[in-house]
């Protein structure tokens, strides 16, 4: 996948050991159990980051966790692919909008170098202009209009999402879509091994045995579960706007702590340590509650006010009997508030004995949290008033509306709306049983649930060999926000592009007005080059989870087109009239005002990833000079370590790339003709459309006949491996494993089988009727080759390379491995050709109906035996959940599977 995505194994020191001695006399509430207790939490340097490999995102294992050679790979990818050779060309707009276009962008360039360089650009305008107007082009926005200034975005639709569990990267966390936000969230101290440990940021070290969404709608309602050590939580959010509310509205959390008892030392009690918090990222002061409850009913916890919502209060009720400790601290950043609690809590412990905050504030403390102690079973229901002051009457009212028994009646219903609005929309109460349909809501829930908003500043690298002057070797792309769907809470809790087409393949069935403003805010990322950043790493909560190697990007670098997939979906769905008359009216405004996006999007595409003939295209970026691969990893193509020609050249053709440009130029001259544009540039795609679709020159570039299977093209031979050598280091020999190239390359079809092989057949380029269909059913049901009864594999047994290591440190990943999101494709593939009349329509209806089950049967296995849903799946260990765990990501097209929907990919 991406090259962000594959980080080296990077330990962090735990905090230091705290050790209390005490007598050993009975045990009082909130006192350390034990003698000592290193307790380790999630956030900043006092985590234990987990081990890291490819996908330019960390890829765990179940078992152990190789360390990759993520340094060479970097390098790989950022040598910049050539982009000399013939694109197909296209008139990108009329000569007035392009001469009004080419000033703005000109203005714009030159006012986003004064702003971020500080100078630098002096030095670099010496070595050259050329080298100048690059980089001055990378970090310059589109000169189009917004997305997001869009009407549809504004008023009721952005006050209805301004709240929300929009930190996916915490077990639960509230903020706003507003660059400095209110941000709200929960900690707690879990018990395992007689060891204290404080939870808050989502990490696998934590060994929760589960957590995540069993429902949410996106909007106002969520309940999560969160097993830890034989603690059970579950966590519900509900949002209101109601009479006296200020913008945005209300909202509650109601927090259920249980512990199963056999679990429960005599010494530990079933004493339950939670910790709420709330902090200004504006830097604002918040003003303490007056008391610590000492009877039932509502406590005002905290106050303040905010520009957006104005004065605000946060209340806590409970019926169980609870002692609160509190501390307020300030600060600027908000991704090390674990070690702020972490180092508050020790620190106490250490001279009071106690496992308690220390009641203690700083001055004008931005940041306050409140620690709540209570014998579990209990229950506590804390609510956000905003626009509030306590001497308004309606205060009393709106907190019993969003607590006790009414708030458990709001619950209720929320639940049962989700459950009965699922129903409706995916309607597969007759395609599965009860067991999969609440597997199929778990995973449209995480995937909603992860759904994240961040602001910040992409860092771009510069041309190598070139710094600013302060020594940075990146320059900053704008400021800007992204609201989207994330790959995976623990792993991959930040945007990533590849995976957010297929996010949005099932969000906009659910929502097609958030997924339509996800889309949205992706979009108006686009360069003045048409370039969107592969990783999205804004803000400094998600920079906290990436190495510092592995954020900058790479404005040579691509990722396929997916989100191409949803858009195409939402043009065709306006002719097949899905939508409804606004909502087809709003998705027409916004396909308007997307077209010169998408094509500038296009355009970047057919620049600078074209081939040496025209019609041809590969991903540039390969390493060519790489000794220590046994094939140079596509890690732009998404495919990481699928093989590719052994050599890289210029003379590749890489067919899946082709297939994405095929299915952006069918979405684009959609667009286009439903939007009755009559254009040269309209005529151009609809020249490029038929050139991309036709059969004859896809087989004549990618086909082998004797196998019937597409191949890529490019200098390669199969007579390579990896051996050991004596290497010289200064004084001393070392070995390393290096490529030995036993026969020289030549040109030619690259013989790997598996889902490159297949990306004609996903996108349904091939003819119903033709013989090289059936070939592509034979490969599929070939247990010798792709076909196991947990899924697709991603490449042949056959394969010289298949489940190959591809450095002593780099394990395969898309070498074998089951991955959802393309058995996805190809069962949508499977699907089309079943219903299309032809010789192998009923072959094809009999493996969808058998890849289907299995795929379905699997995921469900893997979710409860595990309670996660996973990132890949292992063909060898019967389809064991492997990688990230707690991967919704692409996981959740599962949804789509199970209500057998499938994306519009054929004309």
């Amino acid at each position: 996948m991406d090259i962000q995505r594959q980080y080296p194994r990077i330990i962090y020191p735990l905090p230091s050991l705290v050790t209390t001695r005490r007598s050993h006399g009975p045990q009082q509430n909130g006192e350390i159990a034990g003698e000592s207790f290193p307790m380790t939490g999630g956030g900043g340097g006092s985590t234990r980051r987990p081990a890291t490999a490819a996908r330019s995102r960390w890829r765990p294992s179940a078992s152990s966790e190789p360390e990759p050679d993520a340094r060479r790979a970097a390098a790989a990818a950022r040598r910049r692919g050539r982009g000399d050779h013939g694109p197909l060309r296209l008139m990108d707009v009329s000569p007035r909008t392009l001469a009004f276009l080419g000033l703005a962008s000109f203005a714009l360039m030159s006012v986003a170098f004064v702003a971020y360089t500080g100078g630098w650009w002096e030095e670099v305008e010496a070595e050259g202009a050329a080298t100048l107007r690059t980089v001055m082009r990378s970090v310059t926005p589109l000169p189009a209009p917004r997305m997001m200034d869009l009407a549809q975005f504004q008023g009721d639709h952005k006050e209805s999402l301004y709240w929300g569990t929009y930190r996916p990267n915490v077990y639960l966390g509230i903020r706003s879509r507003t660059p400095l936000s209110l941000i709200a969230g929960l900690m707690w101290i879990g018990l395992k091994n007689g060891q204290y440990f404080l939870r808050h940021v989502c990490q696998d070290s934590d060994e929760l045995s589960t957590y995540g969404w069993t429902a949410h709608n996106g909007r106002d309602y969520g309940h999560q579960v969160l097993v830890d050590h034989g603690l059970f939580l579950t966590t519900s959010f509900l949002k209101e706007k109601g009479e006296g509310s200020g913008y945005g509205g209300d909202w509650a959390v109601r927090l259920d702590a249980n512990c199963e008892r056999s679990s429960i030392s005599d010494a530990q009690g079933s004493t339950t340590h939670l910790f709420f918090y709330i902090a200004d990222e504006s830097g604002k002061s918040i003003t303490m509650g007056s008391h610590v409850p000492s009877s039932r009913g509502s406590v005002l916890l905290a106050s303040g006010s905010h520009d957006e919502i104005d004065d605000w209060e946060l209340y806590l009720r409970s019926e169980d009997n609870l002692e609160i400790h509190r501390a307020g601290f300030k600060s600027t950043t908000m991704h090390n508030l674990s070690d702020l609690v972490q180092q508050a809590v020790a620190t106490n412990a250490m001279q009071t004995g106690n496992l308690n905050l220390p009641d203690m504030t700083e001055d004008s403390s931005n940041i306050m949290i409140y620690q709540v102690s209570i014998k579990t079973p209990a229950q506590i229901d804390i609510v956000f008033l905003s626009g509030s002051a306590s001497k308004n009457p309606t205060v009393e009212e709106r907190i019993s509306k969003l607590t006790g028994p009414m708030l458990s009646a709001r619950l209720e219903s929320k639940q049962k709306e989700f459950e009965e609005r699922y129903d409706q929309i995916f309607n597969v109460n007759n395609k599965i049983d009860s067991k999969e349909l609440s597997v199929g809501r778990a995973a449209l829930s995480n995937l909603l649930g992860g759904v994240g908003y961040f602001y910040g500043q992409s860092k771009i690298a510069l041309p190598k060999g070139f710094t600013q002057k302060n020594g940075d070797k990146y320059i900053p792309y704008w400021p800007a926000a992204l609201y989207t769907a994330v790959p995976s809470r623990s792993f991959f809790p930040r945007g990533f592009l590849w995976d957010e087409g297929f996010h949005q393949l099932v969000i906009w069935r659910w929502d097609v007005h958030i997924s339509m403003d996800i889309i949205g805010h992706w979009l108006d990322l686009l360069n003045s080059d048409g370039w969107i950043p592969r990783e999205q790493i804004l803000g400094a909560e998600a920079l906290s989870k990436v190495p510092e190697e592995f954020v900058l990007q790479y404005p040579s670098n691509g990722n396929p087109p997916t989100l191409f997939l949803a858009i195409r979906d939402l043009a065709s769905g306006i002719h097949a009239k899905q939508f409804s008359d606004d909502e087809a009216e709003k998705i027409s405004t916004f396909l308007e005002r997307a077209y010169i996006r998408l094509n500038s999007w296009f355009q970047w595409f057919n620049s600078t990833q074209s081939g040496k003939y025209e019609g041809t295209f590969y991903w540039h970026g390969r390493d060519n000079m790489t000794t220590r691969e046994l094939n140079p990893k596509t890690l732009t193509s998404g495919l990481d370590d699928y093989p590719r020609a052994s050599h890289p050249n210029d003379e590749e053709r890489h067919v899946d790339l082709r297939c994405w440009m095929l299915l952006a130029t069918n979405c684009i001259r959609s667009i286009a003709e439903f939007l009755k544009m009559d254009s040269a540039l309209e005529k151009d795609y609809y020249k490029m459309s038929n050139q991309l679709s036709d059969f004859g020159t896809l087989n004549k570039w990618h086909l082998d006949d004797k196998i019937g299977a597409y191949f890529d093209y490019g200098n390669h031979t199969e007579k390579v491996r990896l051996r050991w050598y004596d290497v010289q280091d200064k004084d001393t020999m070392r070995q390393e494993l290096l490529r030995e190239t036993l026969q020289p390359p030549q040109l030619q079809l690259v013989p790997h089988v598996g889902y490159v092989s297949l990306f004609p057949f996903m996108m349904g380029a091939i003819p119903p009727e033709s013989w090289v269909l059936e070939k592509q059913l034979d490969l599929i049901s070939n247990t010798s080759m792709l076909w196991t009864d947990y899924g697709l594999r991603s490449l042949s047994r056959t394969s010289s390379i298949y489940m190959k290591r591809n450095t002593e440190h780099d394990p395969p990943y898309w070498r074998g491995a089951i991955w959802i999101n393309m058995n996805y494709m190809i069962l949508s593939a499977l699907h089309h050709y079943s219903h299309e009349d032809g010789p192998y329509k009923g072959r094809a209806g009999e493996l969808y109906d058998k890849l289907r089950s299995n795929l379905i049967r699997n995921i469900v296995k893997n979710y409860d035996e595990t309670g996660f849903f996973w990132e890949n799946f292992d063909q060898k260990n019967k389809g064991k959940g492997k990688g990230a765990r707690s991967f919704t990501g692409w996981t959740s097209l599962l949804v789509l599977i199970m209500a057998e929907s499938y994306p519009t990919l054929h004309r």
